[in-house]
């Protein structure tokens, strides 16, 4: 009956585990405990959203999405994301690439949601998938921020500065 719905509701779970792992995987390679604190923040926060998703997923298949709580979905944090001055010259390459990567993630899933939002017939599913766009938008911003600071930051440290 919702087989479109469900193929979304399928992708939305593995794209958010696999941002779990990658985060969980940044922190285990983060060099000081504000990096590591920063990136294990960021893979709760996606470990939240496969909740979600598999809740909704469940009242799917129950054939109560209506009983789904939206109530209970947390609004779009801001993430504590560390300063430059803070981190450790050894995790510097490291963050950029993360950072780099994450943007590229967080806005495919801004993308995704959007998309699947405006698609689906079930109200409670677009509300769901609105929310969660929220979340990766603001990931997203946080990080393009942080990408171009750390990005310029490092370009000074490796001597690629502009004259």
């Amino acid at each position: 009956m919702y087989e479109k719905e469900m193929m979304a509701l399928k992708t939305a779970i593995i794209n958010e585990v696999e941002g779990y792992e990658f985060y969980k995987m940044a922190a285990e390679k983060a060099g000081d405990e504000e990096t590591r604190s920063a990136f294990l923040e960021l893979a709760d926060q996606e470990k939240m959203h496969i909740d979600w998703l598999n809740e909704f997923k469940c009242k799917i298949d129950e054939g109560k999405a209506c009983d789904f709580n939206l109530d209970s979905l947390q609004p779009a944090p801001s993430p504590k994301i560390f300063k430059w001055e803070n981190l450790d010259r050894k995790s510097a390459g490291i963050a950029v690439s993360v950072y780099g990567i994450g943007m590229q993630m967080e806005k495919a899933s801004v993308e995704f949601y959007e998309k699947n939002a405006e698609k689906t017939k079930i109200n409670e599913m677009k509300k769901l998938f609105k929310v969660l766009a929220e979340w990766e938008s603001t990931h997203y911003e946080q990080f393009a921020a942080q990408y171009e600071m750390l990005k310029e930051n490092w370009w000074a440290e490796q001597s690629y500065a502009p004259f």
